[in-house]
């Protein structure tokens, strides 16, 4: 099982709320090094919620924090939903295979 890979690894999995319908679909994976401080489920987006979380890194060479911050508080989201909806995806996705989906 994909959970089992995870543990396998020694890696963590930070979501803990469902972010479609029951299931959770967004995953947030790290290390143990890396610091995740404040994940909440937040806003729906369609029948999506939003995750936001702050990942607070370290780098023991420079002797400093580096702390990056996502926020989709201010994002905008009619101009993203335009863009999203002028894809034709099935043209996109015609010639593509799980191998080369990137």
């Amino acid at each position: 099982m994909f959970i089992d890979l995870i543990n396998a690894n020694f890696l963590l999995q930070h979501v803990t709320e469902p972010t479609r319908q029951n299931n959770i679909l967004n995953l947030v994976i790290t290390n143990p090094d890396l610091r995740i401080i404040g994940l909440e489920v937040t806003d729906k987006i369609g029948d999506h919620r939003m995750i936001d979380f702050v990942l607070q890194v370290h780098d023991p060479k420079a002797r400093t924090h580096l702390k990056i911050s996502l926020s989709h508080k201010h994002a905008n989201f009619e101009l993203k939903k335009e863009e999203f909806s002028s894809f034709d995806y099935k043209v996109l996705m015609r010639t593509k295979t799980a191998k080369n989906a990137s």
